[in-house]
């Protein structure tokens, strides 16, 4: 595709960074209208989010470089280059999620509304930065023939070049969008706080363990290759996520 969208001289601005920009403040945005919505305060979003932005982004990349390794092994200077891909849901959601119990704890807030105010947030923003992928050429799919393969020329794409894959970039972000679009629904009718959090917990950890099934990059395996880590981590989320939804609906 185009992983970078403008060159001047030396200077180059690449598009996955920009989708993640625009993915973060529409996030923020929506965050924000959510608290006003039910009565919070929206200015309290915007200070959390610049924490969870810096500390997502860390958690994130950690995790890639360790489900990666091999890719930077010898190429340490790579591992800085955020511009070109590399992100992890699992490691972003860990290091996010330890940043917010840290702020509700300093702030005495509630860990569970703010949750729910938060997870539609972070379904569009997840989203817009798999668009990304997409223009990046990362997180790509297995080589295919269905009549909607993607085949990437780019010199510069991080997938293999004149091979049709599946577009799993894509995949993801329709799948984002429709469960964002689920979250708003449930955020109107929930009958306990803490359900918006859990359901949206519960429909990424399906979509990525079906969705991972099609990824065509170097994946670990566990199990006699039954599984891979990502695949482990879906499983005990989802099923976490489903014991918790069962929980609240008790009370």
């Amino acid at each position: 595709m185009h992983p970078t969208l403008i060159t001047i001289d030396s200077f180059s601005i690449h598009t996955y960074g920009v989708f993640v920009v625009i993915g973060f403040l529409a996030g923020i945005a929506l965050a924000m209208r959510e608290a006003r919505r039910i009565g919070d305060d929206p200015a309290m979003i915007l200070d959390l989010s610049f924490y969870i932005l810096i500390w997502a982004i860390v958690g994130s990349r950690i995790f890639y470089i360790f489900m990666n390794y091999q890719d930077y092994s010898g190429h340490l200077l790579e591992v800085v280059k955020l511009w070109k891909g590399g992100l992890a849901f699992q490691g972003g959601l860990l290091a996010s999620g330890l940043t917010l119990v840290w702020y509700v704890r300093k702030h005495k807030m509630s860990l569970k509304r703010l949750a729910d105010i938060l997870a539609p947030s972070a379904a569009i923003g997840q989203a817009f930065g798999r668009m990304g992928c997409f223009f990046a050429g990362c997180c790509y799919g297995k080589e295919t023939h269905v009549p909607w393969a993607i085949t990437f020329n780019h010199p510069e794409s991080l997938a293999p070049i004149g091979i049709p894959l599946h577009p799993t970039q894509l995949y993801h972000a329709f799948s984002l969008f429709l469960i964002f679009l689920i979250l708003t629904g449930v955020a109107k009718v929930k009958r306990s706080e803490g359900q918006v959090a859990w359901v949206y917990l519960l429909l990424h950890s399906v979509q990525r363990f079906i969705i991972e099934l099609f990824r065509g990059d170097t994946r670990k395996w566990l199990f006699s290759d039954l599984v891979t880590p990502t695949q482990s981590l879906s499983i005990i989320m989802g099923f976490t996520s489903l014991y918790m939804l069962w929980r609240s609906g008790r009370h």
